[in-house]
């Protein structure tokens, strides 16, 4: 019970801080703002986070949220190609809508930069437990072929999806990071089926 307190607290800090980051932008957010907005305390904060950057690199904590919920969400009829869209749009729609582009930068290059932990890939995180479950189940199936092993397409995909997420900062968010995603996904994963 008490590590399910420890996952709320942290989570309703972390998920009040990307809300205000995103309303009123990372610099003009001041701790008090996230605490009083996450309802918990100074002492909570400080236990978990050394101070506002630290909150900087928990923007994975917030997508692997998102796959929690759309985990229980997703068609098990789907091929898995589709899962893998489907995932893909949902999270590209969320980022669209309430992460802004400098916030994702700073996270990229952040982990460029990082001699410490490079959140975007730990494997134990929830995005990459589903995307090896999702090609494991596929490759299974005859869905996707098996010339690469699933570590090796895992990581293929997650390059995929960084590389557009970089290009759609670099480029200023100048078009729809959802709709450009689903034009360039499918022929990427067109690389994942069975050879016929």
């Amino acid at each position: 019970m008490a590590k399910k307190s420890v996952r709320n607290t942290r989570g309703k800090i972390v998920s009040a801080a990307w809300k205000l980051f995103y309303e009123q932008g990372y610099e003009d957010t001041t701790v008090e703002e996230i605490i009083e907005l996450s309802k918990t305390s100074k002492g909570s904060f400080y236990h978990y986070f050394d101070g506002k950057d630290a909150l900087l690199s928990t923007l994975s904590v917030l997508f692997d949220d998102k796959y929690e919920e759309l985990k229980t969400q997703l068609d098990s009829e789907l091929p898995a190609v589709e899962k893998l869209l489907q995932l893909n749009s949902e999270l590209f729609g969320m980022i669209e809508n309430s992460i802004s582009i400098d916030l994702l930068a700073r996270l990229l290059s952040t982990q460029l930069v990082t001699s410490g932990e490079k959140h975007l890939l730990d494997h134990n995180r929830t995005y990459y437990k589903l995307l090896r479950k999702i090609i494991a189940q596929g490759q299974e199936d005859g869905q996707i072929g098996t010339k690469m092993s699933v570590s090796e397409m895992v990581k293929l995909y997650a390059l995929c999806e960084r590389a557009l997420l970089y290009d759609w900062c670099l480029c200023g968010g100048e078009y729809p990071l959802r709709q450009y995603s689903a034009s360039v996904l499918p022929s990427f994963l067109s690389g994942f089926l069975p050879e016929k």
